[in-house]
């Protein structure tokens, strides 16, 4: 369970020092950072983020909105906003045949898997950007509407002039790596606030969770849809190694929506944690239209930083801020989750809100692989708590400390 913003002082802290930052909107252009941000159980690495109240572009809160950053699949964010550009004009419907040269086709995952001289709806296109993030999608839409993707690479950025957004320029269409395909939270936010309101009759498209594909069920969608329900409405996430996990999420509360982006995480779920966290934050400032303009957050600075790099990206870390505790180390893996199944109601059942993550870690020895079972992202108090009953019922618990997770990991072999 999230602890709401004002219930820990080192978010009113982070609080303050944002509303600081506001002042000096106009300085001198930034460089992206990666920096800590809070979290309930220990700082999180995080890039730049913003939330903006899409009715009056009042930005709430930002740290290095101007930072340039690698977009990921937030780039199919601006291919939908095309797409949709396209259906108002009547030049493509929802039923329209998307077909699939061997280009496309060959498109590396997340993807939809078409095969060449294939076809899908329009309809059917969208949900799987949505749904999928399909790379082999957005290449299809690329090239139905311009011809390559490369053509439709510059409708994209010259898209993102004309609504405002200075520093993205686009090489393909959906977000795969590209040194020269760049962006910042400032012109994210701008592309979010601008999907609402340039295509009301669209937008609900992003809150596609899953859908058929003939007998395939597609899916699931965002999980920023169920974690903040009922507030959430939609928009995407992002991945590639060097701009780490990103996520531009619009929600809706007593009739005020905000759209925050967040950029820069090693983990999925600090993410997703983190842009709650700040919309709940952001909820509670008013707007009076005194406050900065998103518009008038300046772009620019050196170029994007680097998350995680590519011989790091892939292998197993432990990349969370808490501690952990380790309950053992089985010989099969279902064996080692009903421990950490057990230990995680033992939390509950000691009176913690807050649990922790499930963290089944391989380890090998001797050409022997075992699963340890370890309860990760713990608040302190917690993991010392639960370790002491395990104690006192002769049960194994250890914890354990994020720099104690080192690769091989034959620390955990037991």
């Amino acid at each position: 369970m999230l602890r709401a913003p004002h219930a820990s002082a080192a978010m009113n802290l982070r609080l303050l020092l944002c509303g600081l930052a506001l002042v000096g909107l106009w300085a001198a252009p930034v460089r992206a950072q990666i920096a800590p941000v809070a979290s309930p159980s220990g700082p999180v690495l995080a890039g730049p983020y913003v939330v903006v109240d899409a009715a009056t572009g009042e930005t709430l809160l930002e740290r290095d909105a101007g930072a340039l950053w690698y977009p990921a699949s937030l780039t199919k964010i601006m291919t939908i906003y095309i797409v949709f550009e396209e259906l108002k004009a009547g030049r493509l419907t929802l039923g329209s045949p998307l077909p699939f040269s061997q280009f496309a086709s060959g498109r590396t995952p997340s993807k939809l898997g078409v095969a060449p001289g294939g076809s899908i709806t329009v309809e059917q296109g969208l949900q799987a950007l949505v749904a999928r993030s399909a790379n082999d999608v957005a290449t299809a839409f690329a090239e139905r509407i311009s011809g390559t993707e490369a053509a439709f690479g510059q409708r994209m950025t010259e898209t993102a002039s004309r609504l405002g957004m200075t520093a993205t320029q686009f090489r393909n269409a959906n977000g795969l790596p590209d040194p020269a395909q760049v962006t910042t939270a400032r012109d994210l936010a701008l592309l979010g606030i601008a999907l609402v309101r340039d295509f009301p009759q669209y937008y609900g498209y992003f809150r596609t969770q899953e859908f058929m594909f003939g007998k395939q069920k597609i899916g699931p969608g965002i999980k920023f849809l169920d974690l903040y329900a009922p507030y959430a409405d939609g928009l995407k996430t992002g991945f590639i190694c060097a701009s780490g996990f990103n996520i531009v999420g619009s929600a809706v509360r007593d009739g005020r929506r905000l759209v925050a982006v967040a950029l820069g995480f090693r983990r999925a779920d600090l993410r997703d944690e983190f842009v709650i966290r700040l919309l709940d934050e952001a909820f509670l400032l008013k707007t009076g239209g005194n406050r900065p303009k998103i518009w008038q957050v300046r772009n620019g600075g050196g170029g994007p930083a680097t998350v995680l790099p590519y011989g790091e990206c892939g292998t197993i870390r432990y990349d969370m801020p808490g501690d952990a505790v380790w309950l053992g180390t089985f010989g099969d893996w279902r064996t080692a989750k009903n421990a950490f199944d057990a230990g995680q109601a033992q939390l509950s059942t000691l009176g913690f809100s807050r649990l922790g993550k499930e963290y089944i870690l391989p380890v090998t020895q001797n050409q022997a692989t075992r699963q340890a079972a370890i309860i990760a992202d713990l608040e302190p108090a917690a993991a010392q708590r639960l370790c002491a009953d395990y104690g006192q019922r002769k049960l194994f618990c250890q914890v354990k400390k994020p720099g104690d997770f080192v690769a091989p990991f034959g620390g955990f072999w037991r």
